[in-house]
């Protein structure tokens, strides 16, 4: 994660990210944004978000694993730990085809089959999110033979706050007490790899040995704590916090403070027979450490006992700078605070060789016609997810402003997860919307070219939040890598993470001028014997625009003109973002893996049923990023727009027509395109 957050650290010395929050709080991405909080007017608020991937434990359980260690784990509780009110979520998994193989030839070691792992652990997520009362608006899942590796399952949370009534932030003095809250009691689930096991590869014996590293989720108890975090009082007393998750108790009380004597005989267990050493590092679920002072203690202990969750005085902080730990009487750690700040040994250096990957291929313009446009809605990749997306309620909280799939039938997807600001007290709706997309990473893309792949989740994550109303200066990026073993290879280093991360992200982040200012753990053990996942760069986007200035995909109304904005070179990028921006469009999309065919067949296809009729000179299914198809009001001008644009055509009310110098002509009707591209992952 270093590596990906290097732009932002270049762009913050150059005087920009003005509103990014810093703190000596670990917690989740922050940024300061203003909302429109009725009736009282603008308000500061702290707007929180946070991704994290637990593969290694949904590849082993895939229920419990997406269940405890997405939403459940480590994503929303960090934000949680910031006083944050965590309000929408977005799910995106890795699957090799679920369809096939069959079970006869599933692979030694694996679950059986890449079916079980793809359902199960969509139920889990879906399971504990919609307990614990959490909207998740964006379902997708993205496949690639060689997830048959390591399943990705990855989570982002959303959370916002108001700090100035809300957020006590303080250091810690000699004499504070740390309250551990629990819903969930500490037991052996989770030791010795639940969330490390990011960095543990698989092998033939895994599914025997590791079972009990996977955490054990209990949503109604995340729910508890959820509530204690909305109560001002409670997060008033609070002067730091943290969450429960890859280190136990060493990591979650150990970062509070520079001095701590921890008892973990006053540890709450699970059972009896668990000794010193797993009381440290257990990773069970739904537990927070939090620091107040001596005279809060039982005022905040009983608030806790309120909402049903047990509260438990187990450290003090000292003046010493030492970590303490006490296990029957006897100290079982006693550790230099200098020597923790350390990272706990010398530096270790990789040397890596980033090999060139410049294309020498020649762009070969493909012949396009009905049995083209049929084969590309029944790809995995393209086809409706909207089975897998009803498993998860997207309503929760009132505040989601694009339903999972738009229009008057529901079957446009969204590219962005869009809400409104939920009000903490009493008064009207804000119009403040905030705004979360991911990057359209494409596996088959990202594995041929790991520097250009980057560059486009980077670019299509943007391309998204302004194509919805968003704002480019007041975005924000959060990234998720995953990629295979790489050991000591020189090689297999500058080849895919540094390709990556130092090539075409950072490229990215600097010809925009938004940054990544965060992301979830590192996940470099994507290797199951000879096979290593696609190399992953998800980037996620966040930003905000206001209710009026939201767009969606599917096409509104008959007779609007389709324009293709488009631009030659990077450079331009921005400045067409910008131009965007500023349209009025009624309608707008993002270009990705499917290119302008499934981009418009999406704003066509079950949303409001309103068809077109497209004339173009275009490869339909080249894999761009650097156009974005636009329905704009019918009484608008193509040319208004100053970036190279095409006046592709016009909606209409009967079906689909294609027309061009790439490809024949032809017309397919509404019912043979949409169950088509439903039916193909309705069937999996």
């Amino acid at each position: 994660m270093d590596l990906a957050t290097i732009a932002g650290k270049l762009l913050r010395s150059q005087g920009k990210l003005d509103a990014l929050d810093l703190s000596e709080e670990i917690n989740a991405c922050s940024v300061r944004i203003v909302v429109d909080t009725p009736p009282s007017g603008k308000e500061p608020y702290l707007l929180q978000f946070k991704n994290e991937t637990h593969n290694h434990p949904t590849e082993i359980e895939p229920f419990g694993g997406g269940a405890a260690t997405c939403i459940g784990g480590g994503a929303i509780r960090d934000p949680l730990s910031g006083r944050a009110y965590v309000y929408q979520a977005m799910r995106i998994s890795g699957s090799a085809d679920p369809r096939t193989p069959p079970l006869s030839q599933t692979m030694e070691g694996k679950l059986p089959p890449q079916r079980t792992i793809a359902q199960r652990s969509s139920q889990g997520y879906s399971s504990y999110g919609n307990q614990i009362g959490l909207a998740t608006s964006l379902v997708e899942e993205v496949y690639h033979p060689n997830f048959m590796a390591k399943h990705m399952e990855l989570g982002f949370v959303l959370g916002c706050v108001p700090p100035q009534r809300y957020v006590r932030r303080e250091r810690p003095l000699p004499g504070d007490l740390v309250v551990l809250v629990g819903g969930g009691r500490t037991g052996r689930d989770g030791c010795g790899g639940g969330a490390t096991g990011s960095s543990k590869e698989h092998d033939s014996q895994s599914l025997e040995s590791c079972g009990a590293e996977v955490q054990k989720g209990n949503a109604p108890e995340e729910r508890k704590l959820q509530r204690l975090m909305r109560n001002p009082k409670a997060i008033g007393m609070i002067k730091r916090c943290n969450d429960f998750g890859a280190g136990g108790v060493s990591v979650a009380i150990g970062e509070l403070a520079d001095g701590l004597v921890i008892d973990l005989d006053k540890i709450p267990v699970k059972y009896e027979g668990l000794d010193g050493t797993e009381r440290a590092i257990s990773e069970s679920q739904e537990r927070m450490a939090m620091v107040v002072e001596e005279k809060d203690a039982e005022a905040f202990i009983r608030l806790a006992e309120e909402e049903n969750l047990e509260a438990t005085v187990v450290a003090t902080v000292t003046e010493a700078p030492h970590l303490i730990m006490l296990y029957q009487g006897q100290k079982l750690v006693d550790l230099q605070r200098s020597l923790l700040d350390s990272n706990g040994g010398a530096i270790k250096h990789a040397t890596v060789s980033i090999p060139f990957t410049a294309s020498n291929k020649e762009e070969v313009c493909s012949t396009f016609n009905a049995s083209a446009f049929k084969k590309l809605l029944e790809d995995l990749n393209v086809a409706s997810k909207q089975p897998l997306a009803q498993r998860f309620d997207s309503t929760i909280g009132s505040t989601t402003m694009h339903f999972p799939f738009g229009g008057k039938y529901q079957r446009t997807p969204a590219q962005c997860v869009a809400s409104t600001i939920p009000p903490l007290s009493q008064g009207g709706e804000s119009s403040t919307v905030t705004l979360a997309s991911w990057g359209g990473y494409d596996p088959y893309a990202m594995s041929e070219d790991p520097y250009q792949g980057a560059f486009s989740s980077v670019l299509h994550s943007l391309a998204k939040v302004v194509a919805a109303g968003g704002s480019l200066e007041e975005s924000y990026l959060s990234f998720q890598e995953y990629f295979g073993r790489v050991g000591a290879d020189p090689e297999r280093w500058g080849g895919i993470p540094f390709s990556a991360l130092l090539g075409g992200a950072y490229k990215a982040q600097m010809l925009f001028s938004v940054a990544a200012i965060g992301g979830g753990k590192d996940s470099m053990s994507g290797t199951f014997q000879d096979i290593d996942v696609p190399p992953t760069l998800v980037s996620f986007a966040v930003s905000k625009t206001d209710t009026h200035r939201l767009v969606s995909p599917e096409f509104k109304r008959v007779g609007s003109n389709l324009v293709l904005l488009s631009c030659d070179k990077e450079e331009e990028l921005p400045a067409l973002f910008a131009e965007l921006k500023q349209s009025q469009a009624l309608s707008a999309y993002a270009l990705g893996y499917g290119g302008i065919a499934e981009a418009v067949a999406k704003m066509t296809l079950g949303g409001n049923r309103i068809g077109c009729e497209l004339t173009t000179k275009e490869d339909l299914q080249k894999k761009t990023l650097w156009c974005l198809p636009v329905g704009t009001g019918s009484d608008e001008p193509a040319d208004r727009y100053s970036h190279r644009s095409y006046h592709q055509g016009r909606t209409n009310s009967l079906s689909w027509f294609l027309s061009g110098s790439c490809y024949y002509r032809a017309m397919v009707d509404f019912s043979t395109l949409l169950c088509l591209w439903i039916d193909t992952c309705t069937k999996r």
